[in-house]
This record gives structure tokens, sequence and C-alpha cells, in this order.
């Protein structure tokens, strides 16, 4: 049975990153939807043993759910560059390590692209994949996936958004994620097109 969320209703979100956090309270506000954080809720950080953006996605979702007795929306995304295998894909977030060091993740994709010699932009190109899953606190869970196809860039341009954005260039843009307004760049991104679909399904408006 699909989970049906209204306005008034609050909705725990699955993660301690605070720039995930922000985007997600700016897609549910409007919607009337509270978000709360499982970091507010002392719920664990779960490790990420799943081998695909669902399998981790789910593991967040359901782990928090059960703890907060509530249905909670989990979430894995990354950079899947198509030079590089897909990569670094699951493992965006580590390859910036404990610190979050996203100017060495992107330094590293650079370097690994170098190595193959991509250099041309058809040779880099590339998409941020983003999948949600809400679970409710009895386990039952339900999936919707959001793509943003483009291409990396070097050296990386803008310092608006978090991650990965000021390499990226969505398909028909010149500019970064990273130079982008946030305004217009939430509007575009993998984890918006994903919500677009959680929303269609699941918000009774």
């Amino acid at each position: 049975m699909t989970l049906q969320l209204k306005r008034g209703d609050s909705l725990v979100i699955a993660t301690h990153n605070k720039g995930k956090l922000w985007e997600f309270e700016q897609l549910l506000r409007p919607l009337g939807i509270a978000a709360i954080a499982a970091g507010d809720l002392d719920v664990p950080e779960p490790e990420e043993t799943g081998v695909t953006f669902e399998e981790n996605a789910q593991l967040k979702a359901v782990i928090s759910a059960f703890a907060a007795s509530q249905p909670a929306l989990g979430d894995d995304s990354g950079l899947a560059v198509d030079a590089l295998g897909g990569k670094p894909g699951i493992y965006s977030a580590r390859w910036a390590g404990e610190q979050r060091n996203f100017a060495a993740a992107m330094q590293r994709v650079h370097d690994e692209l170098e190595a193959k010699g991509a250099r041309a932009p058809q040779e880099r190109r590339a998409s941020f994949i983003c999948v949600l899953c809400l679970a409710n606190p009895f386990g039952a869970v339900q999936f919707f996936e959001g793509r943003v196809p483009g291409q990396v860039v070097w050296p990386p341009r803008g310092t608006n958004g978090f991650g990965y954005d000021p390499m990226f260039v969505p398909d028909g843009y010149e500019q970064t994620f990273g130079e982008m307004e946030p305004a217009k760049k939430y509007e575009l991104t993998h984890r918006a097109r994903a919500f677009a679909a959680f929303r269609s399904a699941v918000i009774k408006e």
C-alpha cells in the first residue's frame, strides 16, 4: 500500500548532512510538511554497506523510520562519470574522506580522467543520480529516482551548492551547479527530480 502524506504531517529525513537537509526543507516547506533531521532524534548514522544507490537509501530510511516510529525518507546520491565506469558513484561522499574535503574529491575525479586521457567534453560525460527511499516503521519501502545528465569540467567554478557541484555542468546550460543561483539549481537537481516523483506518488494535496 502506498504511504500518503498531507499538509501538517512531519517526515524524518535520514541524513546527517546539513546541505541535504536544507534542500529537503526547501522542497517540503511549500507542501506544509515538516522535515525532521535524523540527527536531531539521535538516530545514529548507519554505515553505507549497500552496493547500489537503492540499497544505501533503503538502509538509511528503514533505520530512521524504525528508530523514530514514523515515516522516514532516505536518499543516496552521487556523481557517476562515464569514463570512470560510473565512479565515484555510491562512493562519492567517501572520496571526500572523513573531513568532507570535496576539493580533494574533485581533484581526484580530474586526475583519474587525465590519467585516462579523457580531456574532450564528450569524454567527460557524467550524471548526478539520486534515489529516494520512503520507509514506514514496519519496513515497507518505496523508491523514486532522479537523474541529471551533463559533463564535468576543470577547474571547478562557483561557490554555491556543495559536493561536486562546482565541476558539473548540466546539459543545456553553461554554468556549473556551483555557479547557479540556488533557486535555479534546485529546480534542476537530481534530488529535485527524484522528489518530483516522490511528490506525485506520495503527497496528498
